[in-house]
């Protein structure tokens, strides 16, 4: 009996261990073509909030969905925690033995009235999907996609071509955009397939003198066939959303070469133009601007910043000690005595974190001493010795010699 109970155990313990479960992206729709008299295939992706949050979600389509459609959501769950680029329906169109893949393109027109006139509107009236709208292709797909966008009355803004796109000369002659829009073409010269493709277009493009066309052309030239798609939506997705996230800068020259506070300004004014965001320049752009020239010891830039974005600096990540202590700090290496005083002052009186006491109060007087109060500079020192000896400081020594060199 017992032998039997412990053989069940063992059973139920491994085949929970080796249990299998089936990892679902998305669900999968079938809606009948009129256009193309039959069944299609769709996979759709929506956003991990959908069903808590009443919001509208931009849509991005991807043609050859039984292939690239996870790339999407890769994309999207990779990057769901910045403000990279929005959250997104994923439309995934499964176009295998579609007969577009011949050269003769022998329905090219039933596939473009398919997508415009009834698969667009399908997820407009099945899903919360804004009017902003991408779609992507790959090879021949790309042709498709390059048409798509360049339609006078295409339903979308931007599409994205990889290993292949064709501009239609005649189509751009009478072609006026009344709105701007964007189209991404991503190519490698190790794509021996296509590159003369891609290469036409972008110089067809170039010699146009289209109005609100935004494009770009650009090269990846250590992929090859099979890998280019990837690189090529993930860009593509970058390039239409280049003005969506914070801005963040490698350095103060950086900075500076693009144009300083003025094009800070009309970054933030462009950006919530378009996306509907405040036109201000968010917190996050000013923190990590102020960090920067703290980090790269840039005080004429550090100061300018903590001026223009003194606002930020009352918001909780700035309430504690530590934050108060470094900032003052900085002011207190350049001289800057009353404004080191004034965040010295705030961390000891505000916060309570025993850590930064002792320092705080010796920053404080050497702030003192540097404007001539020796009265309030040396009572300082005292208390951060007095603070590090009871805490066993390891830079008691180190306040001990400012004291002393204070007293005399």
């Amino acid at each position: 009996m017992y032998k039997t109970l412990f053989t069940i155990c063992l059973f139920l313990l491994f085949g929970n261990l080796f249990a299998q479960e089936d990892i679902v992206v998305g669900k999968t729709y079938d809606i009948y073509s009129e256009s193309l008299t039959q069944q299609i295939k769709l996979q759709v992706y929506l956003p991990n909030a959908y069903d808590e949050v009443e919001e509208d979600y931009p849509t991005l389509y991807i043609l050859d969905g039984q292939w690239f459609f996870t790339n999407g959501v890769t994309i999207q769950e990779s990057l769901r925690g910045d403000r990279f680029m929005p959250k997104m329906i994923v439309v995934g169109i499964n176009m295998v033995d579609r007969p577009y893949r011949s050269k003769l393109f022998n329905q090219w027109d039933n596939l473009i009235a398919f997508i415009e006139s009834e698969l667009v509107p399908f997820v407009n009236e099945s899903f919360r999907a804004s009017d902003q709208r991408i779609v992507f292709g790959w090879e021949n797909s790309g042709f498709l996609a390059s048409e798509l966008v360049l339609r006078e009355n295409s339903p979308f803004d931007c599409a994205i071509a990889s290993n292949g796109a064709y501009i239609n000369e005649d189509l751009l002659g009478s072609l006026e955009l009344q709105e701007e829009r964007f189209f991404f073409i991503g190519g490698s010269k190790k794509d021996i397939y296509s590159i003369s493709d891609t290469d036409e277009a972008a110089e067809v493009l170039a010699s146009s003198d289209l109005e609100n066309l935004n494009w770009k052309y650009q090269l990846f030239n250590e992929e090859v066939h099979e890998s280019l798609t990837y690189t090529s939506l993930y860009h593509g997705l970058k390039f239409f959303y280049h003005n969506y996230s914070s801005l963040v800068f490698s350095s103060m020259d950086e900075f500076y070469d693009k144009g300083g506070m003025p094009y800070l300004r009309q970054y933030f004014k462009e950006r919530g133009g378009r996306f509907g965001f405040s036109t201000e320049i968010d917190a996050s752009t000013k923190n990590s601007l102020i960090w920067l020239a703290w980090k790269r010891d840039k005080f004429e830039s550090f100061d300018l910043f903590m001026t223009e974005f003194e606002d930020v600096l009352s918001t909780r990540r700035y309430a504690n000690a530590y934050w108060q202590n470094r900032l003052a700090q900085f002011y207190l290496k350049y001289g800057s005595y009353d404004k080191a005083i004034s965040f010295f002052n705030r961390g000891i009186e505000a916060y309570s974190e025993e850590e930064y006491t002792a320092e705080m109060h010796a920053g404080r007087g050497l702030a003192y001493h540097g404007k001539g109060n020796k009265k309030l500079a040396k009572s300082n020192l005292k208390k951060s010795v007095e603070i590090a000896s009871s805490q066993d400081d390891p830079r008691l020594k180190e306040y001990q010699e400012q004291l002393k060199r204070v007293r005399n």
